[in-house]
């Protein structure tokens, strides 16, 4: 059914009725008691202990409204990253940044430029903003700098590159990054997602960080969503030039970030044990994991994230759609990849031990039964 409104009531920006609405990974399922949520790339381990201390310590101050600049947790990044926390920026998630970025940066009918597979919020936040998206094609999977930059016209005004890249997990290193950011015009602003940071373990990756110190044109957005194990807080970050983060104070709102958010997040980051047992788990089942997958048949994408990309093979009655009925059906949740352009393909979260086995053997099943 259309939601376009009747030419004699309020009409949103035409570019919004092409908005097709974010829809996250599925939790459940009537009839069905879910054993296993892989489905949002959350972390099996959970909040640190003492993110979750602080959380409940806030609930003293629920009737006061939150420090409006979140000034002690830029501090306690700042210290983790040695920035300088006037240059950061924190948000509800990072998606509240990058549509804050959108807004700032982007008028009707200017460009923004993201990979073929990219995050889909990319698309949604340029479309609230007036703009026009571009997709860039990807080579195997993977951000190809040269079809970026191919895009790049006297409108573009910003290109999103996530590193490493939701859904597909593949990632650029460094050098490509900078080979992107050296080809681009210095009125373009570059976006650097790096949600899964945290996760990599590649000599030749970094995050962004010190392409913005050196830089007035490179912004960075991070997340507590992922390895953190915050994402029911919605707490995210940028680091930028002082001039862009001018820009988003300018126009975010005035208490973004709740106080308990700020609380868990002081306490999250200084707790480097815990971040590093969560990459440690995810460092022993994500090759486990992709090897047993491939084992049954299925093509797994390399990922450096805290998933990967199942595709099933075509012309075998093994299908991503017969799979996840299957799954669901077992009470485990993976996310389906139709909106992504990947209708062949599941995405999984790697989860605990008992939830990675699991889903292996429902897989195993569906596949030697043809569906």
């Amino acid at each position: 059914m259309s939601s376009t409104p009747p030419d004699n009531l309020p009409r949103p920006r035409e570019s919004i009725l092409s908005i097709s609405p974010y829809i996250p990974g599925k939790s459940g399922s009537s009839g069905v008691a879910t054993r296993h949520k892989l489905s949002s790339n959350e972390t099996p381990l959970g909040p640190s202990p003492k993110a979750v201390e602080a959380f409940s310590a806030a609930a003293a101050k629920l009737a006061d409204y939150p420090d409006g600049a979140a000034s002690k947790l830029r501090e306690a990044i700042a210290a983790r990253y040695g920035l300088n926390p006037g240059h950061i920026v924190c948000g509800s998630g990072s998606d509240e940044l990058l549509n804050l970025i959108a807004q700032g940066y982007l008028s009707p009918g200017d460009e923004a430029i993201y990979s073929q597979h990219g995050f889909l919020v990319y698309r949604i936040a340029t479309l609230a903003a007036g703009g026009t998206p571009v997709v860039a094609p990807e080579t195997n999977l993977t951000s190809d700098i040269d079809a970026i930059l191919s895009c790049v016209t006297p409108r573009t005004k910003i290109v999103f590159l996530a590193n490493p890249n939701n859904p597909t997990g593949t990632y650029l290193p460094f050098e490509e990054v900078r080979r992107l950011h050296k080809g681009l015009p210095p009125h373009v602003l570059l976006v650097l997602d790096a949600a899964y940071a945290e996760y990599v373990r590649r000599n030749d990756y970094e995050s962004g960080l010190s392409l913005v110190a050196e830089s007035g044109n490179v912004i960075m957005t991070r997340t507590f969503s992922k390895i953190y194990g915050l994402a029911h807080l919605r707490l995210g970050w940028a680091y930028a030039p002082a001039h862009i983060a001018d820009v988003l104070n300018r126009i975010r709102g005035p208490f973004n970030v709740n106080g308990p958010a700020i609380a868990a997040g002081i306490a999250a980051i200084a707790d480097s044990d815990w971040t590093e047992k969560a990459a440690d788990h995810n460092e022993k089942w994500l090759p486990k994991v992709t090897v047993e997958l491939e084992g049954l048949g299925l093509e797994v994408t390399p990922s450096v994230g805290n998933f990967i990309l199942i595709h099933f093979p075509e012309g075998t009655g093994r299908t991503a759609a017969g799979a996840d009925t299957h799954l669901v059906s077992q009470g485990i949740f993976l996310r389906r990849m139709d909106a992504y352009g990947l209708p062949g393909a599941l995405r999984m979260t790697i989860g605990s031990a008992e939830a990675n086995r699991d889903t292996i053997a429902a897989l195993a099943a569906y596949m030697k039964s043809g569906g």
